[in-house]
């Protein structure tokens, strides 16, 4: 039996790794207590996305309604299951900025205190599993704001001579810059994952992500914008853009393909 572990598995991209990896076979649990639901409102609520996958999936998928910061409800399903964890993905999260900044006790002890209460379990009882974090790119801060950028009449572009007009790399620092209390709470998560994947020898990746979307989505005004314009779409309600003369571009990863990025890293 091999098994992945999923965290956050009821949200957007923890449901579309349970679809995925319930799809190839394996067995999937899944750990998730609707924190978003505390987040954001009843609208943001994931328990929808639960039902689905419990019904989609009966005889695969296992769900445990467990806060990733519960050390020793996360050690009990580790320990459960021990070697026969194949992968571990990381997607639980509080994912605001805004709301950050109302709870920062909070938001920090879930971000940066759940993540080592995942990578312990992991080390204690599986340590030969993958273990893949979805971080964020908000670890730069705003160091991405010095890039060179020539405005054009429907948005901004990087100077094409600049060697991130293909994209940003692990070379832009992440020191000296304004990260936001989400983004240095991401940071630490971040950083932990690469340190049990060199001090320990644990297999570790970290997936700084940005502009995340698909149907499994639940859209609210501080986090998942896309599915959240749509929602104004439908019902009538107005949506506004802030800053930069409404001239901000954001590339939109579908929540598919970065899961079948995370199955080729677990490969």
């Amino acid at each position: 039996m091999s098994v992945v572990i999923v965290t956050g598995s009821a949200g957007l991209i923890g449901s579309e790794t349970v679809q995925h990896f319930c799809e190839l076979g394996f067995d999937v649990v899944g750990i998730d207590n609707d924190m978003r639901r505390r987040f954001f409102g009843d609208e943001a609520s994931t328990a929808w996305n639960r039902s689905l996958l419990e019904s989609r999936f009966a005889h695969q998928y296992s769900h445990h309604d467990v806060d990733i910061r519960d050390e020793s409800a996360i050690d009990d399903i580790f320990a459960t299951y021990g070697s026969d964890i194949a992968l571990v993905v990381h997607t639980a999260a509080q994912p605001s900025h805004d709301w950050a900044a109302r709870e920062p006790f909070t938001d920090f002890s879930i971000n940066a205190n759940g993540t080592l209460t995942l990578l312990e379990a992991t080390r204690r009882h599986s340590p030969e599993a993958v273990f893949i974090f979805t971080s964020t790119n908000k670890v730069y801060g705003d160091t991405p704001n010095s890039l060179p950028l020539i405005e054009q009449e429907t948005r901004w572009e990087v100077d094409p001579a600049h060697p991130f007009w293909i994209g940003i790399d692990e070379s832009m620092s992440i020191d000296q810059s304004t990260h936001s209390l989400f983004g240095a709470s991401k940071a630490a998560a971040d950083l932990l994952v690469q340190e049990y994947g060199r001090y320990f020898q644990m297999r570790t990746a970290a997936f700084r992500g940005g502009c995340l979307t698909g149907p499994n989505h639940s859209g609210t005004a501080l986090h998942g914008f896309l599915a959240y314009l749509m929602k104004c779409a439908v019902v009538g309600t107005p949506y506004t853009v802030y800053g930069y003369k409404s001239k901000q571009v954001r590339d939109n990863i579908h929540s598919s393909d970065l899961v079948s990025a995370f199955s080729e890293v677990a490969e």
